[in-house]
């Protein structure tokens, strides 16, 4: 029986070459392979140059302090089983989180952190034809993750004073907006919108769009709205994360706390057993020890207001409700993070925009202060303030 030729596939080009008898055929061009969606090819790709030289790490808003010794022993002991599946959805800490916000346990879900949660909300909300509105300059993973569900992410230029823009925010909308991201407090820049001002935001968008407010860094805020009381909207969902002020970072555990037809459809969408035995533990342990979480808290608030202070003398620094401060200093963020890298200090710079510096080690504060007057002495007095990038 003669083979079955496909009559879509082509055979590649090929020439003969004959050596001493014998017909040798060779391919001159490079075999078919798979194409990834045409979307992939315009993502960026997340990726991480170690280097030996670099000591101190201010670039990924760690905690500055180990976890929990609570949440260690919790995670060592389940450990010790990980030859076995961990619960299916990680039942065990969405009982604790309902406990915890004294909520249903239908109102929240839980995923290997809280950006694993915010692509399964796009996934199950958002598609192709429809558009996601956010903040711009916000955080970067927004459009890549919008860009994966197949949507426009359509990013709205911050305000004078770097907080999210609420009329502006408000006027992109079009029919085809599906969800409104909010980043409170807003990652890089630190800064957060007046309670009236979210509330308002969040009022004013229609109940037929989902509203999903980030809040991985609430804690570190002295004044954090009670958003929980929004939650009596029907599309309103709250991301919460256990990598920052609970110091998880390397356990990958975040959440969602929203309505019950929200959860169970990004429990659909979600993979079982997405969040490991051993962050499901670690995280039940830390949102117990409330000691713990208020004893890392003051640390940031204190060192956070100490550096704010010394910077503020050579460079444009808003008012941080976060664990990182935000420095606007334009075309000189990449040679900053270069002489910072240099004397082994790793920084977040984001090009002819700023840099966003992770508090906590005290270590840090002199290399960076030294990087900065560096700069300074280079480009003159003005070097380090001139003028806000305009993002779109």
């Amino acid at each position: 029986m003669p083979p079955v030729t496909d009559p879509g596939r082509r055979t590649p080009p090929h020439h003969q070459h004959v050596t001493g008898g014998v017909a040798v055929i060779r391919e001159t061009s490079v075999p078919p392979s798979p194409e990834p969606r045409p979307v992939v090819g315009s993502l960026p790709a997340y990726s991480h140059v170690a280097s030996a030289a670099i000591r101190w790490r201010a670039s990924s808003n760690e905690a500055p302090v180990p976890p929990s010794p609570l949440a260690v022993r919790a995670a060592a002991e389940a450990a010790a089983k990980a030859h076995l599946y961990p619960s299916l959805g990680g039942e065990g800490l969405i009982r604790a989180l309902a406990s915890h916000h004294d909520i249903e346990p239908d109102r929240v879900a839980v995923g290997p952190g809280s950006l694993a949660l915010l692509e399964r909300l796009l996934l199950a909300y958002t598609g192709e034809g429809t558009e996601v509105v956010h903040a711009w300059r916000s955080y970067e993973a927004y459009p890549i993750v919008v860009a994966i569900a197949g949507a426009r992410s359509i990013g709205v230029p911050l305000d004078a004073s770097y907080r999210h823009d609420v009329d502006a925010m408000l006027e992109s909308m079009t029919v085809r907006t599906r969800a409104v991201i909010i980043c409170n407090p807003n990652n890089p820049t630190g800064t957060v919108l007046e309670p009236s001002e979210l509330e308002r935001l969040v009022r004013s968008i229609p109940a037929n769009v989902l509203v999903v407010i980030d809040e991985a860094y609430r804690e570190f805020d002295e004044n954090a709205p009670d958003t929980l009381n929004l939650l009596s909207l029907p599309n309103v969902a709250l991301l919460r994360t256990f990598s920052k002020a609970y110091g998880l970072a390397g356990l990958r555990a975040g959440y969602l706390l929203a309505s019950p037809r929200i959860c169970l459809a990004i429990r659909k969408v979600g993979l079982p057993f997405a969040l490991n035995r051993i962050a499901e533990a670690a995280g039940t342990a830390a949102l117990a020890d409330r000691d713990h979480l208020q004893s890392v808290v003051r640390t940031v608030w204190e060192r956070r207001e100490h550096l704010a202070a010394k910077l503020s003398t050579l460079a444009d620094v808003p008012r941080s409700h976060a664990n990182f401060l935000w420095l606007q200093i334009g075309d000189q963020a990449t040679v900053v993070a270069d002489t910072c890298a240099r004397a082994g200090l790793s920084i977040r710079p984001f090009a002819g925009e700023g840099v966003r510096v992770t508090v906590g080690d005290p270590n840090v504060d002199e290399i960076l202060l030294d990087s900065l007057s560096l700069s300074r002495a280079s480009t003159g007095p003005q070097g380090l303030n001139n003028g806000r990038s305009q993002w779109a």
